[in-house]
């Protein structure tokens, strides 16, 4: 009865002020009326904001498009007509990376085999700068052989084939990669880049490459190709005039190959990286001579050398011996205090230096003749290494404020009568300009 009467109420009240009943037909009409003007002017906002998508410049469109991975690419040519022409434009495909992985053994993604089949149908011709990142599995480096064997209407510039894990393409039978690389070399003509690390390229593939892109190619990284001798990569340094870096393992380089670089037709190297890997311990190493890199410095007085150490310590018998231009060096494994003194006089050219071990004897006298002779040096890095508070200061000091990177674990430094731990930071960060700590191992 209580609602019955509040009902009756809310309706008089509706009507004391001469306003319509809801119910009436004048009230029914006008919130029909209103319901129908709503969607209108929705319909109507969402339709001029896709002639504003629509008249979005074509180039800003491409520029968008360039930083979406292509799956989300790929539904984003499904929105519009405009959009989808511009999926499909040359230069969306002069740079792509294939990403090749099995589901079942990786965590990485890969490219939709579909997509894949139509970038080979309808874009390998705009192709030009293209990398295939696989992982471990042989499955993954055949299918990026399968493809490189489809690129026979394009002209590469750069190729890249990188393994997030070994083995990958040394698992592919030696025959079907060639004949893919094959493929490549000789429909390429202006191969510029090429970086093919851990594959079984042979020294024939490597005429191919220099018979049809001798006059391109600038960059060559082959470290880890154990099919390619010395005389195969001397073919490349004598045909290939062009060249401005080179990676390579310590296996292929030879005195031979230094002059060809140094000859006078050859244009001015800018980096050379060399890996000195030990597979077993106690390999022998060959000795360049010091002449091979007088020769190569007066031909390129700028160049870097790039050394990586992966030795025994006992295999270190045939290097800094002599003087040797390397500007960055890096100690994968424990190097001895004789191999950093020797390194302290005959590398005056060093700028990067990184100490990954030692052992447990002090390196105060080595860091100091280091300090002394490498006046280039910029920048350093001791992992599980021992130096006194002293002898660091002193390191410091000498090197001043030429020191952009000085990255030393605090495990590494070894309080004495002089400097403790809390002190040595201050007195580190007034030689160098600038607030100093040395690094602190992470605990989780």
């Amino acid at each position: 009865m209580g609602l019955y009467r509040m009902k009756r109420i809310k309706g008089g009240e509706n009507g004391s002020d001469g306003s319509s009943n809801e119910s009436s037909p004048e009230a029914c009409k006008k919130v029909r009326i209103q319901t129908n003007e709503e969607p209108e002017a929705v319909v109507s906002s969402e339709s001029s904001s896709d002639s504003l998508w629509a008249l979005l410049p074509q180039e800003l469109l491409l520029h968008i498009f360039q930083y979406l991975p292509l799956l989300d690419r790929a539904f984003a040519s499904q929105v519009c007509r405009t959009w989808n022409q511009a999926f499909h434009m040359p230069d969306l495909w002069r740079c792509f990376e294939f990403e090749l992985n099995q589901p079942a053994t990786s965590y990485l993604k890969a490219t939709h085999p579909d997509l894949i089949k139509q970038i080979i149908k309808r874009h390998s011709n705009h192709l030009q700068y293209v990398s295939f990142k696989v992982d471990s599995s042989m499955e993954s480096a055949e299918t990026a052989c399968d493809i490189l064997s489809q690129l026979v209407n394009c002209s590469l510039k750069t190729l890249g084939l990188i393994s997030t894990a070994r083995p990958s393409f040394m698992e592919v039978p030696k025959s079907h990669f060639i004949s893919a690389l094959t493929v490549v070399f000789v429909n390429s003509k202006s191969l510029s880049s090429l970086k093919i690390d851990d594959t079984p390229v042979d020294d024939p593939s490597l005429k191919v490459l220099v018979a049809n892109n001798s006059d391109t190619l600038k960059l060559l990284k082959m470290s880890s190709c154990p099919h390619v001798s010395p005389a195969g990569i001397l073919c490349v340094a004598d045909q290939c005039h062009g060249l401005r870096e080179l990676a390579l393992n310590y296996h292929l380089l030879s005195d031979e190959l230094l002059l060809a670089l140094s000859s006078e037709k050859h244009v001015h190297l800018e980096h050379l990286r060399i890996d000195v890997v030990s597979e077993n311990p106690g390999q022998h190493f060959h000795t360049i001579k010091k002449s091979s890199w007088d020769a190569m410095m007066k031909h390129s007085p700028k160049f870097n050398l790039v050394m990586y150490f992966f030795l025994y310590e006992e295999e270190f018998g045939p290097f800094f011996n002599e003087e040797i231009p390397v500007t960055h060096l890096y100690f994968g494994r424990s190097v001895s205090k004789e191999v950093l003194g020797r390194v302290g006089l005959h590398c005056p050219r060093l700028v990067e230096l990184v100490v990954c071990a030692n052992g447990l004897r002090p390196l105060d006298e080595e860091l100091i003749r280091i300090a002394k002779h490498c006046t280039q040096l910029s920048a350093i890095g001791l992992g599980e290494c021992e130096v006194s508070c002293s002898a660091f200061v002193e390191f410091v000091k000498m090197c001043g404020r030429r020191l952009s990177q000085l990255s030393i674990m605090e495990e590494v430094l070894i309080p004495d009568h002089k400097y403790s731990l809390d002190e040595i930071h201050w007195e580190v960060s007034k030689h160098l300009g600038r607030v100093w700590f040395p690094d602190m191992m992470p605990t989780w």
